[in-house]
């Protein structure tokens, strides 16, 4: 009987595999081969252990089976390759990881992929549209160089076998999340567009207490790492009644996004592709859509983020004012905001500290926040935890229950927690220790001020610092001097000094016997 490869093995070969585009293909680009490849490889190794399952209970019966597998999550369908000259069909077979690799050595190999990756797309509209078609596998190079390394990438995955009947499916979504992890770490500024750490996922899905029937919704959602754990929250407690939503703006990514979807049996989320400040696509009546949930972690500072349209916003969703041009972190927030169920909503945010303290437009959207009673607690983050800045981050979380006629309107204080200085230091990032991760979530639920660490401050401390949230002006994290004995220190320079006066009396004595001037 074969052994399962272990979580580890899994996660080498499939990260081994992308050592034939290391050196010849952008690291931002060669993830997106490697990614779609492993979700190639196992819907097709889904779609096969299902085939076998049908096979041994419907035996010859093809009919029935190909009935019973059309009731399934996806359908692989059939290719026909036909002759250019004459249209004639050459060649049939099943649009799957198999057929390719058998087909491994065919000079057209780039073409083939593309035929069968499309052809799946078609099959899968309402699931799969659009997936792979920001990927083009004859854009490798020459035609030999080309027809190599796909050959060695066929050949890499063939040897994970990700049958769920062999292996749990948990692994397949473990190792895409652990490509993803990996990738963002080599991608420098660019990781930014489609990784967020997963402690810090974590966070935001906890301070926001998703629960069931809830709708979740992530306007930045890169490849929708955070709305899976938002989903993982309710799913804990024991139910998979929510709904989840996403807008991407980089097409590589949204794909991501949705293949990452389908890997965690969330294939029914919406997932859209557009620019949310722009062209917000999660829209219903002619407005925006509300949730119960809104979470992101959006680029930093962005610049030309829309400023310009932003006074004829269609939605109005920057009343408040409109953020500087060379800076959309309040775009996002305001955004979220709108996009909360109003008396109910709640959101968290990843944000740059500038985001606290800047003036100017910033500050008054800033000021209108905390007076409209808004804004529940910021958490201080340590520095380096991202693979795109080392600067330290905040995340903002604001409630709507707390708007007048809300559930909380009665609670007017704003909770500023400290966890800057706890973490792990690691080689190339900072890491969350669990420890660390429940020290946040206890102290954020238990709502009390911790000396040194956390504080509870009143509307009107805020306002008496010009609605200012740096975190130190709140948590004072100053560490008291130990007292000095000053007679004690003078006793112990006295001693010191006669000491030194015996070794320089020694010193003159060995230097005149060895007739030393």
């Amino acid at each position: 009987m074969e052994i399962p490869l272990t979580q580890t093995e899994v996660n080498a070969t499939a990260w081994a595999a992308g050592d034939t585009f290391r050196g010849v293909v952008d690291p931002a680009q060669y993830k997106d081969y490697i990614l779609v490849t492993l979700f190639f490889k196992y819907i097709s190794d889904l779609w096969n252990d299902h085939y076998r399952e049908y096979k041994k209970q419907y035996g010859g019966d093809e009919e029935r089976i190909q009935r019973n597998l059309a009731r399934e999550r996806f359908l692989l369908p059939m290719v026909e390759i036909k002759e250019t000259e004459n249209g004639l069909v050459k060649e049939t077979f099943l649009a799957d990881f198999h057929s390719l690799y058998l087909r491994r050595n065919e000079s057209n190999i780039g073409d083939l992929i593309n035929i069968v990756l499309a052809r799946i797309e078609q099959a899968n509209k309402l699931k799969l549209e659009g997936v792979f078609r920001n990927i083009d596998f004859t854009n490798l190079g020459n035609a030999k160089d080309r027809n190599q390394r796909l050959k060695n990438l066929l050949e890499d995955f063939n040897k994970l076998d990700l049958r769920p009947s062999h292996m749990s499916e948990d692994v397949v979504c473990n190792t895409y999340t652990y490509l993803i992890e990996r990738f963002a770490s080599g991608a420098g500024k660019k990781a930014g567009e489609f990784y967020t750490p997963k402690q810090v996922s974590r966070l935001l899905a906890r301070v926001t207490r998703p629960k069931a029937g809830d709708r979740i919704c992530d306007p930045a959602c890169g490849s929708g790492g955070l709305l899976i754990e938002a989903a993982n929250v309710i799913e804990e407690a024991g139910n998979k009644d929510y709904a989840l939503f996403g807008q991407e703006a980089n097409s590589a990514t949204w794909a991501l996004a949705r293949m990452n979807m389908f890997l965690h049996g969330k294939d029914g989320s919406r997932i859209e592709r557009g620019d949310t400040l722009t062209s917000p696509a999660l829209v219903e009546n002619d407005r925006l859509m509300k949730f119960n949930v809104v979470v992101a972690n959006p680029p930093f500072s962005l610049g030309e983020w829309g400023a310009e349209q932003a006074e004829s916003d269609r939605f109005n969703r920057f009343w408040r004012g409109v953020p500087p041009k060379s800076r959309g972190d309040y775009a996002f927030i305001s955004h979220m905001i709108e996009a909360a169920l109003p008396h109910e909503g709640r959101v968290a945010v990843v944000v740059p500290h500038g985001v606290l303290f800047r003036g100017g437009a910033e500050g008054r959207i800033r000021q209108k926040l905390i007076e409209e009673n808004l804004l529940d607690a910021v958490v201080g983050l340590p520095p380096n935890l991202f693979p795109t800045t080392s600067i330290p981050v905040a995340i903002l979380v604001f409630d709507r229950s707390r708007e007048k006629g809300g559930e909380r309107e009665g609670v007017r204080d704003v909770l500023f927690i400290d966890a800057s200085r706890e973490f792990i230091s690691g080689k190339t990032r900072n890491l969350l220790s669990q420890e660390h991760f429940h020290r946040v979530i206890s102290t954020f639920q238990a709502r009390k001020s911790v000396e040194k660490y956390a504080y509870l401050a009143t509307p009107e401390e805020i306002a008496e610092y010009e609605f200012n949230l740096n975190i130190p002006r709140y948590v004072d994290t100053f560490a008291a001097e130990e007292e000095i004995d000053v007679r004690a220190i003078q006793k112990e320079i006295d001693r010191l000094e006669a000491e030194l006066a015996d070794v320089r009396q020694l010193m003159k004595k060995y230097l005149k016997e060895l007739n030393v001037p």
